[in-house]
């Protein structure tokens, strides 16, 4: 089941935007513009994280934080804006924020900041998380793609699991391969190219960086 994430941001190509990456990575995207129109969502239980603009119309998102944490208080929030106050960042994180972020900023960073929020709020969810546009069950050691199962071997779901849980970290082949592999594994480590391989092929969108002469990163 998707995540879902409201988005409010006045500025329609930046609403769009966050919206597209966002349905790239997976989740279930909602675009309001106005305080009034998200004001009217507020009720919506099946919402899972909100990004909003602090600037909104006549009104702004520290007046709309307050009514969400009214109705949902574990209910995430992400503000953003293009005012790099301090007392802005203070104001949302005594009003319950749990991230900032200013613009300009990058759309991969929003993702990035997204996925680690709604990883550490709904990790009690039987271990399903969304990694670039792939639901991942840790429990029941499947990865799927639109609820169509990609059919991993034990390794490759190994190797999935170790990129996500080291997320943004580079590794050398040596170091995957004693974290991945047994310890008083002999073969050689040609072993994770071979396997990388047949994960990037059953997951052609997942974002594993080869560091030529060294190793791999999930990025």
């Amino acid at each position: 089941m998707k995540k879902v994430i409201c988005i409010v941001e006045d500025e329609k190509d930046l609403n769009e935007l966050c919206r597209s990456y966002l349905e790239k990575e997976g989740y279930e995207v909602r675009s309001y513009y106005t305080f009034e129109q998200a004001n009217a969502h507020v009720e919506d239980d099946d919402v899972h994280l909100w990004i909003l603009d602090i600037m909104l119309d006549d009104r702004s998102g520290f007046d709309l934080i307050e009514t969400i944490k009214l109705k949902s208080p574990q209910t995430p929030v992400i503000f953003m804006s293009a005012r790099d106050k301090e007392f802005d960042r203070i104001i949302g994180l005594e009003k319950g924020s749990d991230d900032y972020i200013t613009k300009p900023f990058s759309p991969k960073e929003l993702v990035l900041r997204v996925n680690n929020i709604i990883r550490r709020v709904y990790k009690q969810d039987d271990g399903r998380m969304v990694v670039d546009g792939y639901e991942v069950d840790e429990n029941q050691r499947k990865a799927l793609l639109d609820g169509l199962d990609l059919d991993l071997t034990t390794k490759e779901f190994d190797l999935l699991m170790f990129f996500i849980k080291n997320r943004g970290i580079a590794f050398s082949r040596e170091q995957i391969l004693s974290k991945v592999w047994e310890e008083n594994y002999f073969g050689s480590d040609r072993a994770v190219d071979d396997t990388l391989r047949r994960l990037r092929r059953k997951m052609p969108n997942l974002s594993i960086n080869t560091i030529y002469g060294y190793g791999y990163r999930l990025g």
